[in-house]
């Protein structure tokens, strides 16, 4: 009787369903509605967090061929050799060796994941605006944003600028930098302090005050690069608003749990420690992209002997790079150069980046981010640093002996050096703080932006000749080029 029951049932609402369409719905709001709830402005949000860890050929850093491998391989601190068993591409090479051209595939990648994260930060923008959602989810949307004009105009010069996404991608305006910068700065300066003042928690991986703070420094810190005016106090101001979070140099002293033997590296594990982490992308390896940065330096048995799976045999470390480290010095631990785990033995030298090409040992590896799980060949679920305090204390340093106050610098400078296990420098001088962000913040993407900032980018180095000064922007690339005819190639570089 029950299941006559049920069948009748099931036959008199399929009746229904074709005569009666109204329907009752408890499950979708208007969008003005919807954003305007606390669940609904982290949506808007997320959309552009997810673009800006992204994944292969699409991200900021963690995957390759993208915003990271632009700006470090560019620099004097890695590099990807071709090898001459046919390992690996030449770009990588080509960027360190400054003869890169504009269709490079990393360099388009670049543009495109910068301008969709653009996008979509300009739509969380309309989107939270149009809802009259909580306004310091509105400021973290624009502080995201004003980030990746930052990092256009750092990679790129003039470009295109624009807020409103109702706009003809061919008819996009290319602005000049210094304009573009004065857009930076204003909406940094009119939006950080609405920022919460969280740390950790649900604000691990999201843009704070303290971040926001850490973007405008970096942006005074080179404005004389991007306008020709320096702005000193400026950025030490900024520094000086983000150290009053509370942050702190995170403890180094041995530690057997540590793959490397010291808790100066948890800071560059699974979950970044929140004592010294300003801003740190959020990684699970195969679920929220991946960290490669180890991965893609070991060769293969020594990658397995290490942490069970066969590396890429790629990135090394340029070996006067290497030699500026102390052997005092806990930082060099991270460098594998000799005999090594699984019968393999690196070379400190490297015979030949392009033709005919490195062989299969050569040069020094790097295991920084040591691989914590998940993980797989593919990657690691290394979190990834984007600013830390060290690099706050290095920049005051930096600002001060800019304004002519070394002896101010030391104490900041000196704290940084302290943990890595170095001596103090009483009266520091540009160099010293250079080379000291070199050790410190080697493999987190910051390297090129100092060697301009240092008037070091020019000089020969290694495989490097003496570079023209137009390389010290990247090409505007051909696919940009061909997508809008107004745009104009940066000098030097063919279209």
């Amino acid at each position: 009787m029950k299941k006559i029951f049920f069948s009748m049932l099931i036959v008199a609402l399929g009746a229904a369903s074709c005569t009666k369409v109204n329907e009752n719905v408890y499950d979708k709001y208007a969008a003005t509605q919807f954003y305007s709830t606390a669940a609904g402005a982290d949506v808007a949000l997320a959309s552009v967090y997810a673009k800006i860890t992204g994944s292969w050929g699409s991200n900021y850093a963690g995957r390759d061929n993208c915003w990271y491998d632009l700006n470090c391989y560019s620099s004097d601190e890695q590099v990807i050799p071709h090898r001459n068993t046919g390992d690996w591409q030449l770009d990588f090479a080509q960027l360190y060796t400054r003869t890169e051209l504009p269709s490079l595939g990393i360099i388009n990648n670049t543009w495109n994941w910068a301008y969709s994260t653009i996008y979509s930060a300009n739509l969380s923008i309309a989107q939270l605006t149009a809802a009259k959602a909580d306004p310091s989810k509105i400021a973290e949307a624009k502080v995201m944003r004003a980030w990746l004009y930052y990092l256009l105009i750092d990679d790129f010069g003039d470009v295109p600028f624009y807020t409103d996404n109702n706009t003809d991608i061919s008819k996009i305006p290319q602005e000049k930098r210094a304009t573009i910068y004065n857009f930076i700065v204003s909406e940094l300066k009119g939006n950080v302090d609405l920022l919460s003042e969280t740390r950790g928690g649900a604000y691990y991986g999201r843009f704070n005050k303290w971040a926001g703070y850490m973007v405008l420094a970096k942006v005074y810190l080179n404005a004389e690069v991007y306008t020709g005016t320096a702005h000193w106090a400026e950025a030490l101001a900024a520094c000086n608003k983000v150290a009053s979070g509370g942050f702190a140099l995170h403890p180094a002293s041995a530690n057997t749990a540590s793959a490397l033997g010291n808790s100066y590296y948890d800071l560059f594990g699974d979950v970044c420690p929140n004592d010294e982490t300003i801003w740190a992308l959020f990684i699970t390896q195969n679920v929220i992209s991946g960290n490669i940065y180890t991965i893609r330096s070991l060769n293969s048995p020594n990658g397995t002997a290490l942490i069970g799976f066969p590396g890429w045999n790629g990135t090394i470390i340029p070996s006067e790079y290497y030699d500026k480290f102390d052997n005092a010095d806990i930082r060099k631990k991270q460098f594998l150069v000799g005999a090594q785990a699984g019968g393999v033995t690196y070379s400190k030298e490297v015979s030949s980046l392009i033709d005919p090409g490195a062989g299969p040992n050569e040069g020094i590896r790097d295991d920084k981010f040591f691989p914590v799980k998940p993980s797989d060949g593919s990657g690691e679920s290394n979190d990834f640093p984007v600013y830390r305090y060290a690099d706050v204390l290095l920049m005051q340093a930096e600002c001060n002996v800019r304004l002519g106050n070394a002896a101010a610098a030391a104490p900041f400078l000196n704290q940084v050096r302290e943990r890595a296990g170095l001596t103090d420098i009483g009266s520091p001088t540009l160099d010293n703080i250079y080379d000291e962000r070199g050790f410190e913040l080697n493999m987190e993407g910051h390297r090129r932006q100092d060697m301009i900032r240092f008037g070091k980018f020019l000089l020969p180095h290694g495989f490097v000749q003496t570079t023209p000064s137009y390389r010290m922007l990247f090409p505007i690339p051909t696919a940009a080029l061909n997508a809008n005819p107004a745009l104009k190639q940066n000098p030097g570089y063919p279209n």
